[in-house]
């Protein structure tokens, strides 16, 4: 007989595992269905892992009030779950006097949220702070509580310790039936498979309108808001001490020059509608329109500092968040719309979930033991050179480099292998092994051979994201291995 949890969520991205590591503090069984083949393959994967304070939110907004909330919990959850966070703050900077009063409104209304240490700057203070911001900025507001992790380390961080704490997970599982029947939520995927569960959790981001209307709820609507980002080579890990914003506009914060937890400076997004939730194409158009927002703000910035280009789709769903039950089809909660601030609130909306659980039928008894802690992974590039040193004497296999760009060992493969990684990317996201400037040409194969020796496959097994994506095939009568052609990806 199939097993029947208390509590199924369906998505796992950021919002989808804090919510299965907050829900692993209970007696609970709990279940999580993710349709990729390895967690943060969705909306997560593109995210550029600001932690925001709360400066560009409406006052009375639930996603304003989560995301001051998120800031302050992100940094306790950091700490315990051993997620590298920075607190670096940010600018929102001006370049005309008329601006200014905007800049006052967006200081007042994020003071009205609990945002702390706000202060407006002048040009003197930019000169001192940011020497390399375009010296004709008038003014910015600076919030000091603004930070930067990993999302994807995070989203693998949460999962592991939601699964030490007795939450499951379940991959490659599309959802593509749901039913409630005799107080049950019976859910079938893609691969044939099916699960039943007392509560049900939408956390599928891009595609939360598609399970909601499974569940006949039509009433959300996720229309994609693409944008596209340019990664800097980490030569230009200097290039600011803060993150700077412009003046946000109504649909977007706008263009940013964005220091990462790894290094390397990213510049972007563009905010354009798609009705398509596969379009991760960049454009020229992006690109300049990028590079002509960011050279305002820090005119050293060139397209020559450009190492990669990329997309992402952010799943909104109107002006706000949708955190709600659903009365209609009871034990049914909605987590939809998480766009930005959808990362630094994800703590907050996790205990929001659980009281929404809690207020709806589901006894939440905490556990007499929860493992809060977990040790963090060892990361060459983030040690000092003595600390690696001493490392690599203990460890030999920590100074086999596999990828140089990016200064990453064998060994940290391995160990994100025994972690939970089967693809490339799931090795890239764990341990930045082919995010360097030369993506991969110098360590691909090498993480290749890794990975089929750890998970016993054969190489034409190896795939970049999961089926689909294989890397290399080989010639049934000869048994040579060729790499795949581009376009059969």
């Amino acid at each position: 007989m199939k097993k029947t949890y208390d509590v199924i969520i369906i998505g796992g991205g950021v919002v989808g595992t804090s919510i299965a590591r907050e829900l692993s503090r209970f007696t609970l069984s709990v279940a999580l269905l993710e349709k990729e083949a390895e967690l943060a393959f969705g909306v997560s994967k593109s995210n550029s892992g600001i932690i925001h304070p709360g400066t560009q939110n409406p006052p009375f907004s639930l996603k304003g009030r989560l995301c001051v909330e998120g800031n302050r919990l992100m940094r306790t959850w950091a700490r315990e779950l051993g997620v590298h966070f920075v607190e670096v703050g940010e600018c929102i900077l001006i370049f005309e006097e008329k601006e200014r009063a905007a800049l006052l409104q967006i200081k007042a209304d994020a003071e009205s949220l609990g945002v702390p240490g706000l202060r407006l700057v002048d040009r003197a203070w930019l000169r001192d702070h940011e020497p390399n911001v375009n010296p004709e900025a008038l003014a910015a507001l600076y919030a000091p509580s603004a930070g930067i992790i990993s999302p994807y380390r995070l989203v693998y961080d949460l999962a592991e310790n939601a699964v030490r704490n007795g939450a499951e997970i379940f991959l490659e599982q599309k959802v593509v039936s749901l039913r409630k029947e005799n107080n049950l939520f019976w859910v079938g995927t893609e691969s044939g498979e099916s699960f039943q569960s007392r509560f049900l959790i939408n956390a599928a981001g891009l595609f939360a309108d598609e399970v909601a209307r499974l569940a006949g709820i039509h009433d959300i609507t996720i229309r994609p808001r693409k944008g596209e980002e340019y990664l800097l080579d980490k030569k230009r890990e200097n290039l600011t001490r803060h993150l700077l914003f412009p003046l946000p506009t109504k649909t977007s914060k706008g263009i940013l020059v964005i220091k990462t937890a790894d290094g390397n400076p990213m510049v972007g997004p563009t905010a354009r509608p798609t009705d398509d939730k596969e379009d991760l194409a960049t454009t020229d158009q992006g690109l300049q329109e990028v590079l002509a927002a960011v050279q305002k703000m820090v005119p050293s910035i060139r397209r020559e500092d450009i190492i990669a280009y990329f997309a992402g789709l952010r799943p909104v769903a109107g002006d706000d968040f949708i955190l709600r039950h659903e009365h209609g089809v009871p034990g049914m909660i909605q987590a939809a719309g998480m766009q930005s601030p959808g990362l630094t609130a994800a703590p907050a909306v996790a205990r929001c979930v659980c009281s929404l659980l809690a207020k709806n039928g589901l006894a939440l008894r905490r556990k007499w033991f929860f493992h809060r802690h977990r040790k963090a992974a060892r990361h060459l590039f983030t040690l000092p050179l003595g600390q690696a040193g001493k490392l690599i004497r203990r460890h030999p296999p920590y100074g086999d480099i596999v990828c140089r760009c990016e200064m990453v060992s064998a060994q940290e493969v391995r160990d994100a292998v025994h972690r939970g990684a089967r693809t490339l990317d799931g090795i890239k996201f764990r341990t930045r092994a082919q995010a360097g400037r030369c993506h991969g040409g110098f360590c691909t194969t090498r993480i290749m051979k890794i990975l089929a020796a750890e998970l016993n496959l054969p190489p034409e097994k190896i795939s970049k994201r999961g089926p689909g994506s294989e890397i290399v095939m080989a010639d049934r009568d000869t048994g040579v291995f060729e790499a795949k052609d581009q376009h059969e990806e």
